[in-house]
């Protein structure tokens, strides 16, 4: 379940609580997929998720503008388990960081870390990383979502 975002002082915009919130995509959709904007990145995130999915990956965690009060984020960030995924099945671009992610940008409207990537600015893996607001560096939330029971993806993915 998806809590309620709540203000954090000196961020700009209304965040998750503190934790990683288990929820599943039509939960994502019905919480943060609320504008037509908002609805084209989450058509990514689906993308990406079923991607992802048919590697073997068991769960993303979902961050970024879009899991906030933001109207309009400008994509979302997300990182995910490499644990058990076939790297004959992963998409290559997963694993494209140049150019700012470009090639992830311009194929899901979001970007993809592993989750155990060390993220260089701070030194943390990137699913510690997400948990701090980048205005504040307070800890804030993110949302796990395991794609291996996910019923969004379960009716539109085949193995």
């Amino acid at each position: 379940m998806i809590p309620a975002l709540v203000p954090l002082r000196g961020s700009p915009w209304t965040v998750l609580p503190p934790g990683a919130y288990a929820a599943n995509l039509e939960d994502v959709a019905v919480t943060f997929a609320t504008n037509a904007w908002r609805r084209e990145l989450f058509d990514g995130l689906v993308l990406a998720s079923g991607k992802l999915r048919l590697a073997g990956c068991p769960t993303i965690y979902l961050d970024g503008s879009y899991v906030t009060g933001k109207p309009k984020p400008g994509d979302f960030d997300a990182c995910w388990d490499a644990t058990g995924v076939d790297p004959a099945k992963l998409d290559p671009v997963f694993l494209e960081f140049a150019n700012g992610r470009a090639a992830q940008k311009a194929a899901f409207k979001g970007e993809f870390f592993p989750s155990s990537m060390t993220c260089v600015d701070v030194g943390q893996a990137f699913v510690d990383f997400f948990q701090l607001d980048r205005f504040t560096g307070k800890q804030k939330g993110i949302v796990s979502i395991s794609l291996s029971a996910d019923p969004l993806l379960s009716a539109k993915v085949q193995p």
